[in-house]
């Protein structure tokens, strides 16, 4: 019985001992994302998937606040060589990233110099294209790509009055739409999220029209904006209107209109097609997806909209070993069962083709209406110089200057064509700055 005890006593040490060399084994990758909610839980689970898969590396996933919140956060430990391995960038940001030599390790080289297997053909093409160079270098890996969409509340057209299946496809008809459900007593006919996003930048490709010179930013840094032009002024002169007789009423910069549509107090909602995360676990009302609507008579139009949502960036700094973990990592998060899975769950877009292939396999767009539509939206037409995405400097500052000014039309404190004027004289100025900074 002691001599038992003893050895027992000896194997749980020897185990113990073994477990704890084992964690020592594991090598540590910092992943920082600005996802929160339904999202930040389906991040965790992809993360715990691909910690249980292996015993070699373990990434630790933390969340460093909004999309800027998080893109400040991974400049300042940058500076302070405390940079994170993977850093979560929003669209946006990208020209600024590029722009940081020396502080990024394009994905492409993190593949080859771990002898990782990467086929960037993979990657869906209007995807893929914002984050590589012009000869087909990935510089971060597409992570959640999304494309804004028209959110409908059957319910609410119902209640109206108003067949909710009913032609929505162009802005022409959203208008009368909107005028019908302000005399039904609707308080909330139409809300946005991310305005300069969905109403000037999507608007501006989707009618064929250029946000910005020099191919908007693709073809150099010497770009200037160009939002100023007549359809624009159209689109944002129109809204202004609506926003003046309680047709469109205005949450917020970010997202704020969200939670009025899934709470069931707006009729119609222009929103990225990843809202699916949310409006299916919330609305307690029954819901539909349709394409960006359109203005009728606009010569190439519907031509096709651009991409929002992030990528991934990897830093530079760590040892190589480290960066083999990385790249097994977004390998994960690139095979097909896992886009799959993020694609259905969330409303981002499949990063692959693979993984689209496998969605409609599934069956989940026939029993999911309308969760396809961000796809064939986006892949309708080749994109062209006006349509491909945007790459320019500041372009989170410049946001915040065209935010602005878009307040200031829904206030009726300015003219569509005053307020883009302005946008373009003062967002021009930080885009002379950036190419000043990087000559």
């Amino acid at each position: 019985m002691k001599l038992r005890k003893t050895l027992l006593s000896a194997s749980v040490a020897v185990s113990s001992i073994l477990g704890t060399a084992a964690a020592w084994a594991e090598t540590e990758i910092q992943f920082w994302h600005a996802f929160t909610g339904r999202l930040g839980e389906l991040v965790a689970e992809q993360v715990t998937t691909f910690n249980g898969s292996q015993s070699d590396y373990k990434v630790v996933a933390a969340h460093k606040g909004n999309y800027s919140e998080t893109l400040n956060a991974g400049i300042a430990a940058f500076r302070a060589s405390e940079q994170p391995h993977i850093l979560m960038v929003f669209e946006v940001g990208t020209a600024t990233m590029m722009a940081a030599q020396g502080a990024i390790k394009p994905v492409y080289e993190v593949m080859s110099e771990a002898g990782a297997s990467f086929d960037p053909s993979a990657y869906i093409g209007s995807v893929k294209g914002y984050y590589t160079t012009t000869d087909g270098k990935m510089l971060s890996l597409p992570y959640n790509s999304s494309t804004p969409v028209l959110w409908v509340n059957r319910d609410k057209l119902r209640d109206a009055g108003i067949d909710p299946d009913t032609d929505l496809s162009t802005w022409n008809k959203v208008g009368d739409v909107l005028g019908k459900l302000k005399e039904a007593g609707v308080s909330c006919p139409m809300t946005t999220a991310w305005q300069s996003w969905i109403h000037l930048e999507n608007f501006s490709a989707y009618h064929n029209v250029p946000f910005a010179t020099k191919d908007n930013g693709f073809a150099g840094v010497d770009t200037e904006l160009a939002l100023n032009g007549p359809l624009q002024v159209q689109h944002i002169q129109a809204m202004g209107d609506w926003a003046k007789d309680g047709k469109f009423i205005y949450a917020g910069r970010r997202n704020e209109g969200g939670a009025n549509f899934r709470a069931g107090e707006c009729a119609l909602f222009t929103e990225s097609s990843a809202g699916y995360a949310g409006i299916k676990s919330e609305a307690q009302f029954e819901f539909a997806v349709r394409p960006l609507p359109y203005w009728e008579g606009a010569e190439g139009a519907p031509q096709n909209t651009i991409i929002g949502g992030a990528s991934l960036w990897v830093m530079e700094g760590h040892e190589s070993d480290e960066y083999k973990g990385v790249a097994d990592f977004l390998n994960f998060l690139s095979s097909t069962d896992i886009q799959a899975k993020w694609h259905q769950n969330t409303g981002y877009l499949p990063i692959t083709a693979s993984a689209g292939d496998k969605t409609k396999a599934d069956g989940f767009y026939e029993a999911n209406p309308g969760t396809d539509i961000a796809v064939i939206q986006m892949t309708a037409n080749e994109p062209t110089a006006n349509s491909k995405g945007l790459r320019l400097g500041s372009f989170d500052q410049i946001r915040g200057i065209i935010d602005e000014e878009l307040e200031a039309v829904w206030s009726g404190e300015k003219t569509a064509q005053a307020a883009l004027d302005s946008a373009k004289e003062r967002g021009d100025r930080l885009l002379r700055r950036f190419e000043q900074a990087n000559q």
